[in-house]
């Protein structure tokens, strides 16, 4: 018999050398290690143990093996994610070095319909125990990591927003100021063209200065449009002012603006993951322990 590369197996050896036994509902393959002469039980757990790791264990017990795979009947190598659950339903070789086992495994009773489903009530039933006893610990243990990850947060954040405060303030400040000073200039203005008009001129002299005056203003709002993709709206310059003063505040102090949004995505995000996380955990933890958190 050749395996799936072609190479010829110097030895194939019948099927009683490798053994299947089922003890207590778990199989126990029994074989030969080939360094230390000695036969070997591994017992398995059909559902969760692949033959990869098996193989693993194979090797493990005797460090003299350099090669250990699995070939169907057929000759095709069985990949080693499959269950030995699936393994164990038809006859396999076992090749441990140089040398082929024939492996028949013992066929079990199927399960009645009625059993099989009595076994899926018992697993369903013990995945609920399993969640209902292990589920509060679980999200315990997630709250106190989110607290945790929350009190970084927020260590990283003050030092950050003591900054932003002054920035802020400065920034405001200076905004108020330019638009106090756009107050006084309309005012001196408005002033400056009565005066001409009243004192020294007449209207019929100032009305074309008006006008171009007004034709200007507008020339300079539809600028401002072109420079801006905005209307000249009195809230939206006001804080398009703000930020100017802002972002060239902050890079004089250099303030990283990019890490202190980022700080606060994070800081929502946890705080936010924690308020999903305390809705069924107020449901389940006792009332003391509650207040203890609060």
């Amino acid at each position: 018999w050749r395996g799936q590369e072609g190479a010829p197996y110097s030895t194939l050896v019948p099927s009683d050398e490798v053994t299947v036994n089922y003890r207590h509902g778990l199989p126990v393959i029994t074989l030969m290690l080939p360094t230390r002469s000695e036969r070997c039980q591994f017992t398995v757990k059909p559902v969760v143990t692949t033959v990869g790791a098996f193989l693993q264990d194979v090797q493990r017990e005797d460090k003299g093996i350099e090669r250990a795979e699995v070939f169907a009947t057929d000759g095709s190598k069985v990949s080693d994610a499959t269950l030995m659950e699936v393994l164990l339903m038809n006859d396999f070789k076992l090749v441990i070095n140089n040398t082929a086992y024939s492996v028949s495994p013992p066929v079990k009773d199927k399960l009645s319909s009625e059993h099989a489903t009595e076994m899926e009530d018992i697993k369903c039933l013990v995945h609920r125990l399993f969640v209902a006893l292990h589920l509060e610990d679980h999200q315990i243990r997630k709250e106190r990591e989110l607290l945790q990850k929350l009190d970084h947060l927020k260590g990283e954040l003050l030092p950050l927003e003591q900054m932003k405060a002054r920035i802020t303030d400065s920034a405001d400040a200076k905004t108020s100021r330019l638009l106090w000073v756009g107050l006084a200039l309309m005012s001196t203005q408005g002033g400056a063209l009565a005066w001409l008009t009243w004192w020294v001129y007449s209207w019929d002299i100032m009305e074309p200065v008006t006008y171009f005056i007004t034709y200007g203003s507008a020339m300079a709002f539809y600028a401002y449009f072109l420079l801006t993709k905005q209307d000249y709206i009195y809230p939206h310059a006001k804080d398009r002012q703000f930020l100017h003063y802002f972002y060239r505040k902050s890079k004089k102090q250099r303030f990283n603006v990019e890490r202190y949004n980022k700080l606060k995505d994070d800081l929502a995000e946890a705080e936010e993951s924690l308020r999903r996380l305390r809705q069924p955990l107020h449901l389940r933890l006792p009332i003391q322990e509650i207040n203890d958190k609060d």
